[in-house]
């Protein structure tokens, strides 16, 4: 099973040489300190940063750099600053090849609600409804269940959405899986756990394929 750092470390793994990438809020921004060393990424943040990097050491920090979710960050030498008009130009206009976004819940149809539980206060939807309306290509990393247990991935999601059919991979603390017309593909499952308790964690329709390989990190 994996842990949130995990997680962002199997995800690096699909960022490739050359991309624009926008990381949402929680287990996506880990992701910056899991690229490889030898590729070229730029990082872009809807509040107006292109550029970003890891994560500052402690002492280190600039309460001035901060991204969409307020936590602190570097930047990576030519990164620059710009106005949310401009950020969410880039956004709009599908300048951004991959979107990493956190969920509460995914459908087997790939819709995601990741924003709102009715009866709790929030800021609002941020902008993640941008993304999700503009996006190609988002991978959702998250848990497989919830603190309950009860399965996340499901047939319908019961929250309010933030995107409808706009989900293409999956990354949980679990396994891999693509969202297809069927339902949920699995690729891959995480080290130590069967395909077995997968089936069990996950509510929508699950396709399994032959064997299904351990994932490398």
């Amino acid at each position: 099973m994996l842990d949130k750092n995990g997680i962002a470390k199997r995800i690096a793994k699909e960022v490739q040489d050359g991309y624009y990438v926008n990381l949402g809020i929680g287990i996506p921004t880990l992701v910056a300190n899991f690229v490889q060393e030898d590729i070229n990424v730029e990082f872009q943040s809807e509040n107006g940063v292109l550029g970003m990097g890891p994560f500052p050491f402690e002492g280190e920090e600039d309460a001035d750099i901060i991204n969409a979710g307020k936590q602190t960050i570097t930047t990576m030498p030519g990164a620059s600053f710009f106005d949310s008009v401009t950020s969410f130009g880039m956004i709009r206009g599908q300048h951004v090849d991959l979107t990493i976004l956190g969920a509460m819940e995914v459908s087997e149809t790939g819709d995601i609600a990741n924003w709102k539980i009715p009866g709790k206060m929030v800021k609002g939807m941020g902008g993640a409804m941008d993304l999700v309306a503009s996006a190609e290509n988002i991978i959702v990393a998250m848990m497989h269940t919830n603190r309950a247990g009860a399965p996340k991935l499901l047939k319908k999601c019961s929250l309010p959405l933030t995107g409808v059919a706009c989900v293409k991979k999956i990354v949980t603390n679990l396994a891999v899986l693509e969202v297809v017309k069927e339902g949920f593909k699995l690729l891959e499952r995480a080290p130590g756990i069967s395909v077995d308790e997968i089936i069990k964690a996950t509510e929508g329709n699950l396709i399994i394929d032959g064997e299904i390989p351990e994932m490398v990190l």
